[in-house]
């Protein structure tokens, strides 16, 4: 054995081996709650791709961080000067992971996930290209990455996605190919997630760029969905045509919730224009009449005190994921795709969206399904009331793709009117999405498919003991499965004041 091979081994069992700790070291893997037979068991949490737990290594780090907090932009006392230099590490951190060239690329944190970055970046495009007004998404789309461009460019064109025997697959290059002709000159950007937060199915992002860069427009990734389960090169390929112009990602999705979202994005698109945000920490020099902008990354673009902590805790998730070895990560989530796959599929009365050929279409994270006969909605609640099973359901803020995937079921709703919708009763077209997080186990899987098949079995049985709400969502008659006193702020409040003779207002 060669020793670059031993060397090989020995890391990737140095991976497992902190795989195999990290992933039981998450808040709230054993949170508990009763069930509407009286039970309490332990949540099992398949909702990781809305958000998933907080790893338990960036909540130490960013409490060991706090002992020390102070603003940033100051090195005259020691914990300005700790929170200066810790700042600053985490976006280099961040540029190493995604495979970012620092000296072409920056990495500037925005408030609320991947939702500011995309509006942020749209403004950015359409303010450097004004001559090109038309942005090119796929149908399978979270709304963060369509909107946005809709109001800041105003012409967006759905790209299909390729239909296979097994169902809808990833972005139709073939497609894709034919609009940048018919378009060319005209379209600005091409902005795609790399992974659908409704099938998890994987999109080619090196082959879009490629394809994108040939007929001069600009890549924009939508990397929500799989920075936190692939590995990521953003810069550096053989063919520099598949280098992306930028990509965005959420830190609450990435195992820090709470902290903010990410832009990794080239510094000559955003120095060839004045930033989108101006305030304090973006500036040279400020006078009454005029002020200078800071030529410094990432400091032009994060006017403002940022989300210090948070981006902390991010940089700090990303270094373990990064110990661990995204191949590994990879490999081990794969297994259990494949596996869910396998075991939800011979489950008759169970329709899977999405190709289930995972060999032919990879899939990250996420199975969306529905049960024949059942409403999606009244799916969820049981498996929440009965089984303590933590899904998803509706639409996923991805209604056209949704919406399409079940048009059969969606006639009658895509025939109403705006008003007609407001005054309906009836129940929202819409799938269950199980998705998953490096903690979730085989048996996680194994709880959720004894779950629906006892759901199938035992129908009737569930069927009457459910009415529809106000909210058009399928609610227990008689069975609310958690009170306020599973967790209350004043009640965390009076204890804490409690510990120290503090008094609590009458309430």
């Amino acid at each position: 054995m060669s020793h670059a091979v031993a060397d090989t081994d020995a890391a990737s069992l140095r991976g497992q081996a902190l795989l195999d700790h990290i992933a039981t070291d998450f808040l709230g893997l054993d949170t508990t709650y009763p069930l509407a037979t009286g039970e309490v068991t332990r949540r099992v949490y398949l909702d990781s791709t809305a958000s998933t737990l907080m790893m338990g290594a960036a909540h130490r780090a960013m409490s060991a961080f706090l002992e020390h907090y102070a603003n940033t932009h100051s090195l005259m006392h020691n914990s300005a000067r700790l929170a200066t230099q810790a700042y600053g590490w985490a976006h280099d951190r961040i540029l190493r992971f995604v495979g970012a060239d620092p000296d072409a690329y920056t990495c500037f944190f925005t408030g609320s996930g991947v939702t500011a970055g995309m509006n942020r970046l749209a403004r950015v495009f359409r303010d450097l290209r004004p001559g090109k007004d038309t942005v090119l998404v796929s149908i399978m789309e979270h709304h963060s990455n369509d909107l946005p461009h809709r109001k800041h460019l105003g012409r967006v064109i759905h790209l299909p996605v390729d239909s296979r025997p097994e169902g809808h697959g990833c972005v139709d290059l073939a497609a894709m190919e034919q609009v940048l002709k018919r378009e060319q000159g005209r379209v600005n950007y091409v902005a795609i997630t790399g992974v659908s937060n409704v099938t998890g199915i994987i999109n080619p992002i090196g082959q879009i760029a490629r394809l994108a860069h040939e007929y001069g427009a600009l890549v924009l990734i939508d990397g929500a969905q799989m920075v936190a389960h692939l590995p990521v090169q953003m810069s550096g390929h053989s063919d520099p045509r598949e280098d992306l112009d930028a990509l965005v990602f959420s830190g609450h999705k990435t195992y820090v919730p709470g902290s903010p979202g990410v832009v990794i994005a080239r510094q000559e698109h955003l120095a060839a224009i004045e930033p989108e945000e101006v305030g304090g920490g973006m500036v040279e020099r400020v006078f009454t009449e005029r002020y200078t902008v800071s030529s410094k990354f990432p400091d032009r673009e994060e006017a403002g005190t940022p989300n210090i902590p948070g981006a902390i805790g991010l940089a700090a998730a990303i270094e373990v994921l990064d110990r661990i070895g995204m191949d590994i990560l990879v490999a081990e989530e794969r297994q259990l795709i494949d596996y869910a796959i396998e075991r939800l599929k011979v489950i008759p009365e169970l329709n899977i969206y999405g190709s289930t050929d995972t060999q032919d279409c990879p899939r990250a994270a996420s199975i969306s399904f529905n049960v024949a006969g059942l409403d999606h909605s009244l799916v969820a609640a049981v498996l929440n009331d009965y089984h303590n099973i933590a899904v998803r359901n509706e639409c996923f803020c991805a209604h056209p793709y949704v919406i399409e995937m079940i048009s059969d079921q969606a006639a009658e709703y895509l025939a109403m009117s705006d008003a007609e919708l407001a005054a309906s009763c009836e129940p929202k077209p819409g799938m269950v999405r199980a998705s998953f997080g490096l903690y979730n186990t085989r048996k996680d899987v194994d709880l959720l498919v004894a779950a629906i098949r006892d759901i199938v079995t035992n129908r009737e049985r569930y069927l009457p003991l459910y009415a529809l709400g106000p909210d058009r969502e399928y609610h227990h008659t008689t069975f609310e499965s958690v009170s306020k006193e599973a967790f209350s702020i004043p009640r965390w409040v009076d204890e804490a004041l409690r510990e120290y003779g503090g008094q609590s207002p009458d309430r």
